[in-house]
């Protein structure tokens, strides 16, 4: 199975995903965990210009292709191999991201990244993906490290993200389930273990 979640920061992914991870190992599940951008040594390098090299300008669309270029390197050398050997893969982000956050928010055409990241990703979809929904003054005023190039964006920037993921999650239909992330850290695990074993 290959699960990803994901929604605007602050949102409480990676709490979830570790507590998420830790239920499914003591089913006796093998687990392989990722970040997306990141994982691979070309994902953790170009992360670091992505969020934080500020001195480095990004035209939209080379963000989006710097992302997508994460993705396949991430797919090709540890999504694939994980899932042909029978383990779980469990994503922080994926190609939802990338759409909502360089096409749902104006520039660029959700439809265009939505095919582009059928090229990247060699067609490896989520079984299922998660959202984790929240009003982003909330989750801004959870984040206590500093704010990377996305966050600097401000707050109308993430109302866009919020309804891009509101909006977008709906393509994937069922196979996606957006979770209201202002309850109880234990409710939203719920919540969660219940769409997966669904």
């Amino acid at each position: 199975m290959f699960i990803s979640i994901d929604g605007i920061d602050g949102a409480g992914k990676t709490t979830q995903i570790s507590m998420l991870c830790e239920v499914l190992q003591s089913e006796g599940r093998q687990i392989a965990r990722f970040r997306d951008p990141g994982t691979t040594k070309l994902g953790e390098a170009v992360r670091d210009i992505l969020l934080h090299r500020e001195e480095i300008p990004l035209d939209r669309t080379t963000e989006m292709l710097l992302y997508m270029a994460c993705r396949a390197q991430l797919v090709s050398e540890q999504i694939q191999p994980a899932l042909a050997t029978g383990c779980t893969v469990v994503c922080d982000r994926y190609l939802l991201a990338n759409v909502v956050y360089q096409g749902s928010t104006g520039e660029l055409s959700p439809d265009v990244i939505w095919g582009v990241g059928k090229v990247a990703t060699k067609g490896f979809f989520p079984d299922k993906t998660i959202v984790l929904d929240l009003d982003p003054e909330v989750a801004f005023q959870r984040i206590q490290r500093g704010h990377d190039r996305l966050e600097k964006r401000g707050l109308d920037y993430f109302q866009l993200v919020r309804r891009g993921f509101l909006e977008q999650s709906k393509v994937l239909g069922d196979r996606c389930r957006v979770i209201d992330a202002s309850q109880s850290v234990d409710r939203i695990h719920r919540d969660i273990m219940e769409f997966i074993r669904g």
